[in-house]
């Protein structure tokens, strides 16, 4: 098989990895503990939104029929009865003639069905037991009602979304001190390739560092995974699946890098032939990154990207961050495409869709992206500051300067190309 490759698209790839893709369980966590995680049911509401009408400014509750005619000139006199702090019950209702000092967020005395702010009565900064309204309401003016924001058993965050800021706010609000969220998958990492040292060895002659594995493990933690970390493939077939075998049975999900391709050690390429194996496929049509694989094994998915930083890279924003989206339960999976001008011409011919890493900068109200040229697969020093992936179509002509491509961003835009 690792010689007779069909290849397939990337959005033919990612259909078949997330193909039977179940959400995981369900599991309660700490309010405190849940932000950047995937709610797993939707939470409703579990009182009214406002729990009772209130006064969404500081000002004088009173009744809007009181203050017929009051103008600037004319304003019309109130007996002040009350004053009643956001947080206080009110303990006398308004009557004909009469009206209640309040402040923000308070809840409405009985018989009021307006408010009026300070800036609109006289000498707003004096305690007094008369107000002069300088302005005619109408009933309902400036009232937040009881319910009309979100009524009792209304869905509020809805299962598959994140949990940001905003949402811990609502849950907050209704009480949720647990918060019902999916579990985080287990996400176990495999780096192929006797040419391998760890971060803290020294280099010696034939060897790398092994770079991959880092920032794979970042992007899982970011995407709301645990990545778990294994010791090194051996290049052995063999050896290399038993041991992948002893890793899956700690893993929701294994990743691989390197041995992908054809060579004579790359072991995952020989492993697509084994008979307990299921292939889902083996080529991809895109540059850097081809031999990209995936498959089964013991019933669990095993995505093997390249291991060339570059290709490694983009391997795992296009399938490996969909498929833990998947597990996790999220509304939104694939990667979104947006369209932008190309900033510079790109003619580099490929038979395959080339995605650039660049940037995107925002002119006149026109978006444009700007490749780093910095292309070959293996080439890392610009992934810290790429931010995202200008997708060039295959075929020999590339793309002109001003042509519109394809492109998927993978972190916020700073909106600048300067260093």
């Amino acid at each position: 098989m690792r010689f007779q490759r069909q290849t397939i698209s990337v959005e033919e790839a990612v259909g078949r990895l997330l193909t039977d893709l179940g959400r995981l369980e369900e599991e309660q966590v700490d309010i405190y503990e849940s932000y950047g995680r995937i709610l797993a049911r939707d939470i409703t509401a579990t009182s009214d939104l406002p729990p009772f009408d209130r006064s969404p400014l500081d000002g004088f509750a009173v009744r809007a029929e009181d203050t017929a005619g009051a103008t600037v000139e004319q304003p019309v006199p109130l007996q002040v009865v009350e004053t009643i702090a956001a947080g206080d019950v009110p303990a006398k209702e308004v009557t004909p003639g009469t009206a209640s000092r309040i402040m923000t967020g308070a809840m409405l005395p009985p018989g009021a069905n307006a408010v009026i702010m300070f800036e609109q009565t006289e000498q707003p900064g004096e305690m007094s037991r008369e107000v002069r309204i300088k302005r005619q309401l109408a009933p309902g003016e400036n009232l937040s009602r009881q319910g009309e924001e979100m009524q009792q058993g209304s869905v509020v965050a809805k299962a598959g979304e994140r949990i940001n800021a905003g949402t811990l706010a609502i849950l907050a609000t209704f009480g949720y001190a647990r918060v019902p969220v999916v579990r985080k998958p287990r996400v176990g990492l495999l780096s192929t390739g006797t040419e391998l040292l760890e971060v803290d060895e020294p280099l010696v002659p034939g060897k790398i560092r092994n770079s991959n594995a880092i920032m794979l493990s970042a992007m899982i933690a970011e995407t709301g995974g645990i990545p778990v970390l294994f010791e090194g493939l051996p290049d052995e077939l063999p050896l290399a699946k038993k041991r992948i075998g002893e890793c899956l049975e700690q893993v929701d999900l294994l990743v691989t890098s390197g041995g992908v391709s054809v060579g004579d050690y790359d072991v995952m390429a020989y492993l697509t032939d084994e008979p307990d194996v299921s292939l889902l496929f083996n080529r991809v049509a895109i540059r850097p990154g081809s031999p990209t694989t995936a498959l089964l094994y013991q019933n669990k998915l095993i995505c093997a990207l390249s291991g060339n930083p570059g290709a490694c890279f983009l391997g795992a924003h296009l399938f490996l961050l969909p498929v833990l989206r998947s597990l996790l339960g999220e509304g939104k999976v694939q990667t979104k495409r947006i369209k932008a001008f190309l900033g510079e011409t790109y003619d580099k011919p490929c038979p395959y869709p080339r995605y650039l890493r660049g940037k995107l900068t925002e002119e006149k109200g026109s978006l444009y992206v700007w490749p780093d040229w910095n292309d070959k697969a293996g080439n890392l020093c610009t992934m810290s500051k790429s931010e995202c992936f200008a997708i060039i179509p295959p075929g020999g002509r590339g793309k002109l300067a001003g042509e519109v491509v394809e492109v998927i961003c993978h972190v916020m835009p700073g909106w600048s190309r300067e260093e």
